[in-house]
């Protein structure tokens, strides 16, 4: 039983994933101001980092873990340099 509810819950988690990745997408590709994209973009990371926990636990390969935690610390950086450049117009000062 647990190993059942395990499979349909990490099912759903990934079609939940999937569909607020397409929702941040969305928001990046058309936000009405550069914030929302940035906005967009770190919540599309994030959600691209769950996806790949999820198939982890799905599939019990270490790969994916640290696949997330490469997207994890690069998206942050991401996220830090757009707020920079977006605050002040410039990235390094």
């Amino acid at each position: 039983m647990s190993a059942f509810v395990l499979f349909w819950s990490l099912g759903i988690a990934q079609v939940m994933l999937a569909l607020a990745m397409s929702c941040a997408a969305f928001r990046m590709l058309w936000g009405p101001r550069a914030q929302d994209r940035v906005v967009g973009l770190d919540t599309f990371y994030v959600n691209a980092m769950l996806l790949l926990l999820t198939i982890g636990i799905q599939s019990g390969r270490d790969l994916y873990f640290e696949a997330a935690l490469v997207i994890a610390l690069i998206g942050f950086v991401g996220t830090v340099a757009l707020a920079k450049f977006l605050m002040r117009g410039e990235v390094i000062e």
